[in-house]
């Protein structure tokens, strides 16, 4: 076994050694060497503060008490950091532009930098962290006593009767010491403190190693591998009653709250960080050390309840499993990281907290009472040092006090649990102020406030047992001895875990008020302003205030008031970037808006926003909020809502237009193929009659001893095929004609029956020579059209010699039928042949398209009679279309605008 003074000489050693980190940090801070301190893995390796003794030594307790409920504990943060990465880099961009200090300076910043409700979190959270720094107390002085074996029976991990407070006292003053030496050193500007992040990396891998060495030591030499560990557990460790119950998930959410709400846990998210893209790392790389941290914690756990004492402590498996193994190099390395996720966790939250007390609580009463003054001379920032380090001693007094009072309490997660829960009560106002314009800080101050107060009712004051404000009787019979007020049964609600039941009133009281009373109560014009700039952090910058708040002051004044809290080599740098150094003589000039509003964001990072603004409010003049640009600014988000909106607009019309553009590129390619196809029909058409009269002119020419009969013969064919070359030629060119407008048209007042009749005239003996019975329908008296008489009358002779010429019919007929209605004149030609194909009917009035091809007719035409046609009918105002008939035969319809139809009657 390892010996008391053994285990204090390296405890001590180890402690030199952070001294020594954090020393080297911060030496190589002010001399402008960050190189490595600003590493994203430095960064990372700071946020797992969060992995205190509760998670290193109570998350075994937790397993062995509870089974699997020590897990939402990682998976909070996990869910935040890999599926909330964006809300983390929002608060991160927030607290750079707008220099934050704290979760408290943050809240009250956003909701115009409310001194009230910096107060209110910041007594809320001093409360809350008060249990969680008697808990790491508790842990160091319980783990040192157990391996220094000032215990009866040290494998139980219980130290004789009760823990040794005067060794937890100097535990506490050793904490108080370093953190004073490195935490508030000086006033940084930006409230970082390299060399205590530096030393708190150190820790972060000292607490994995050893646990990771714990873990690896009960699978494979206390066991025999991890099959071996977990044939030996109990039913109950693995499959707990309440494992993905609501408690699983309520501590799930707590833990996710937990991680952006501590105080610790944004100092050195937030204000600690120093580049943005850091978070991409610590989004993957945070994530993994928790799974790495908590990869053992069940093989530990069922292996100390297999091996140890009946009765022994499971907060003390991790450091009492190596002493029973007697493997004492583990065992202080064990110790060591209990240490460090201790000692990292109080040096983090004094220092988070003291700044909290010191610019929330401490400077605004001071401002008040008239204890410093921006004039005065030089004792703000000695001042702000004092209350800090005071700050830090005052929140160790009060850990130790509680774990002095509850030194034999139950589990550490029940008491970190407590705390989570307090702290967890900043989230509405938090989360919605980032999120949501409408809320305002009367809103805020007002759930916040009484979600704390039902939550110090019922959870945090009875963890006392009756010894501390409520009574014993008060938690059995209820306030005023009404059992409608008992701390665990609140307005009767009887069945609910005590901690279920605190965060279910405290969260409906404090999310009712903050949500109701935002919808009920108008903004102040600086909230607006604020909420603007947080809500809209990435579009609006904070350089958009400028000009906003429209102040005076002179910069000798304001000059002044910076070196008595920057100190003097940091404010004539600050004054020099702004080009407002002090000149020497002639009167002091004033200040702009913009200088005043850079100054103040200075401030900010190191007496938080409220008491920035207040001491600036003390030197500056004429403090009044321009409504008209604050307007500009508050509707920015509207702007970029409108222009986002136009954008979708512009989009769809986008989409359409190509859609558009495709349709008229399949036409494009239509008529590409359709300009081959009709050189290759023009080739085609011209090729067969001139074959025809090159061949018979050349047995003309060659061939000897022909008798006159087929000279005539060949002569005729040569005519004919002449003529019928002529007419196609003559057909081509006034196609081309009517298409381009170029064919001579005489439009004048025409009785379209007339030209109809004309046209059934001339068709009469095609119809009798094919067999064809042609029916008309006509009659139209008074309807009048404009168009050339003899191009009407083609159109008609066209539709009806092809109805007769491609009725295949055995009865065939085709019925021609006119009509006048109050604008048109129509006429329908139909017929009972086979039809046009329904893949032909959009190609039937192209050129040389000839939609009856299917027919085998025995006098097929060029295909162009149609085209012409459609072409003549558009240069009269009118249309030719292919229209549904009353059977299966093909039915065109001509369409005339009447020119005037009074007298037309059908």
């Amino acid at each position: 076994m390892l010996s008391p003074n053994v285990v204090l000489a390296i405890a001590l050693v180890y402690v030199a050694l952070l001294f020594a980190v954090a020393f080297i940090g911060d030496r190589r801070a002010r001399a402008g060497r960050l190189g490595w301190l600003k590493s994203p893995l430095v960064y990372t390796l700071s946020i797992s503060v969060y992995c205190t003794s509760w998670t290193f030594y109570g998350a075994v307790g937790s397993a062995a008490r509870g089974g699997l409920e020590f897990a939402t504990i990682y998976i909070g943060p996990t869910l935040v950091f890999v599926g909330w990465w964006v809300f983390l880099r929002k608060v991160v961009r927030i607290g750079h532009v707008h220099g934050t200090t704290s979760i408290a300076d943050m809240v009250s910043s956003r909701y115009g930098k409310s001194p009230a409700l910096a107060a209110v979190v910041t007594l809320i959270a001093v409360v809350a962290a008060t249990p969680y720094i008697a808990l790491q107390l508790r842990a160091v002085t319980v783990s040192a006593q157990v391996i220094g074996n000032a215990a009866p029976d040290a494998l139980s991990g219980l130290p004789a009767a009760t823990p040794d407070f005067t060794l937890g006292f100097w535990i506490a003053v050793g904490m108080a010491v370093f953190t004073i030496l490195f935490g508030t050193r000086n006033i940084d500007a930006k409230e970082r403190h390299h060399g205590v992040v530096a030393a708190i990396a150190v820790e972060a891998v000292v607490k994995l190693v050893a646990l990771l060495a714990v873990g690896v030591m009960v699978v494979y030499g206390i066991s025999d591998g991890p099959a071996d560990v977990f044939a030996r557990a109990s039913p109950e460790i693995l499959h707990a009653a309440d494992v993905f119950g609501p408690r699983w998930i309520v501590v799930t959410a707590l833990s996710a709250a937990a991680i952006v709400c501590l105080p610790r846990e944004f100092q050195v998210t937030v204000v600690e960080n120093t580049d943005e893209r850091h978070l991409r790392t610590a989004s993957w790389l945070f994530p993994l050390y928790l799974m790495l941290i908590s990869l053992f914690v069940l093989p530990i756990a069922i292996a100390g309840l297999d091996v140890l004492p009946e009765g022994s402590n499971p907060d003390m498996f991790v450091l009492t499993l190596p002493m029973w193994a007697r493997q004492e190099a583990i065992a202080l390395l064990a110790f060591l990281g209990g240490f460090s996720s201790a000692t990292s966790m109080v040096i983090v939250a004094c220092i988070a907290l003291s700044t909290m007390i010191s610019n929330h609580i401490v400077m605004p009463v001071a401002l008040r009472l008239g204890w410093v003054a921006a004039s005065a001379g030089g004792e703000i920032r000695g001042f702000l040092l004092a209350s800090r380090r005071v700050g830090i001693c005052l929140m160790l007094l009060l850990g130790f006090l509680y774990f002095r009072v509850k030194g034999n309490s139950e589990a550490l997660a029940s008491i970190g649990l407590i705390s989570f829960a307090g702290c967890a009560q900043v989230m509405p106002a938090f989360v919605g102020g980032l999120f949501w314009r409408r809320a305002n800080g009367v809103a805020a101050l007002a759930g916040l406030s009484a979600g704390a107060l039902i939550w110090a009712y019922t959870l945090f004051l009875p963890s006392f047992g009756g010894d501390f404000i409520v009574t014993s009787r008060i938690i059995s019979e209820g306030l005023f001895g009404w059992p409608f007020l008992r701390p665990y049964a609140l307005f009767g609600l009887d069945w609910l875990d005590p901690l279920l039941h605190a965060l279910f009133w405290s969260f409906l009281a404090n999310v009712a008020l903050f949500v109701g009373l935002s919808l009920a109560r108008d903004a102040k014009p600086l909230e607006r302003l604020q909420a603007t700039l947080f809500v809209d952090v990435f579009r609006t910058p904070g350089a958009s205030a400028t000009g906003l708040v429209r102040r005076s002051a002179a910069t000798y004044d304001l000059n002044l008031l910076a070196q008595r809290i920057l100190g003097a080599d940091e404010a004539r740098r600050l004054f020099r970037e702004m080009g407002a150094a002090p000149t020497v003589g002639g009167p002091p000039p004033l200040a702009d808006d913009a200088l005043i509003t850079r100054l103040e964001r200075k401030l900010a990072g190191s007496i938080g926003a409220a008491s920035a603004h207040a001491v600036i409010s003390q030197v500056v003049t004429g403090e009044t909020i321009s409504l008209d640009e604050l307007m500009k600014i508050a509707d920015e988000t509207q702007r970029v809502r409108d222009y986002s909106r136009q954008l979708e607009q512009k989009s769809r019309e986008l989409e359409a237009t190509a859609r558009e553009l495709g349709v008229v590129n399949e036409r494009l390619t239509r008529l590409d193929l359709e300009k081959d196809d009709f050189l290759s029909q023009v080739s085609h058409e011209v090729r067969t009659p001139m074959t025809s009269i090159r061949s018979f002119a050349e047995i003309l020419l060659d061939a000897r001893g022909l008798d006159a009969n087929q000279s005539a013969r060949y002569l005729r064919i040569i005519h004919e095929e002449s003529i019928r070359l002529t007419k196609l030629l003559d057909s081509i060119l006034d196609l081309g004609m009517v298409e381009h407008g170029e064919a001579p048209f005489t439009l004048a007042e025409t009785d379209p029956e007339a030209a109809l009749a004309s046209a059934l005239r001339s068709c009469e003996g095609l119809a009798a020579q094919s067999g064809v019975r042609l029916v008309a329908d006509v009659g139209v008296s008074g309807a009048i059209v404009r168009a050339d008489a003899d191009r009407l009358s083609q159109v008609f002779i066209n539709l009806i010699s092809n109805a007769i010429k491609y009725n295949s019919h055995a009865d065939p007929w085709v019925r021609v039928a006119s009509r006048a209605t109050a604008r048109d004149y129509e006429v329908l030609v139909e017929d009972n042949g086979p039809g046009v194909r329904h893949e032909e009917r959009e190609l039937i009035f192209s050129k040389f398209s000839r939609g009856w091809a299917h027919t085998q007719a025995p006098t097929a035409g060029a295909g162009l009679g149609l085209a012409i046609s459609r072409q003549i009918m558009r240069r009269h105002g009118g249309t030719l279309a292919l229209v549904p008939g009353t059977g299966a035969g093909a039915c065109f319809q001509v369409t005339l605008p009447l020119a005037r139809a009074d007298s037309a009657a059908a």
